[in-house]
């Protein structure tokens, strides 16, 4: 499965930009996007290392309280099965 990860702009460099998430920064590609259309403080979908999709605050908290449900959910099962050994 794909998924592509909201992450916010700290900072632009030309073509480029340095992302945060969570506290893990990144450096992505914004080729994909109109750099004029984005300023530091944006949120955007990174996937594969590249900026796909400018986004609101709103809907990357929503994706991300939805990744973390995921990942709690995967953390119990993983628990669950290390206690039926």
């Amino acid at each position: 499965m794909c998924m592509g990860i909201p992450m916010q702009i700290l900072e632009i460099n030309g073509l480029g930009a340095r992302c945060e998430a969570k506290g893990v920064e990144r450096e992505v590609s914004l080729l994909m996007l109109d750099p004029d259309e984005l300023a530091v403080g944006d949120f955007v979908v990174i996937h594969l290392g590249h900026a796909i999709e400018k986004t609101s605050a709103e809907r990357a908290a929503d994706a991300w309280a939805v990744y973390d449900e995921m990942l709690a959910a995967e953390a119990g099962e993983i628990a669950a099965g290390d206690s039926l050994r």
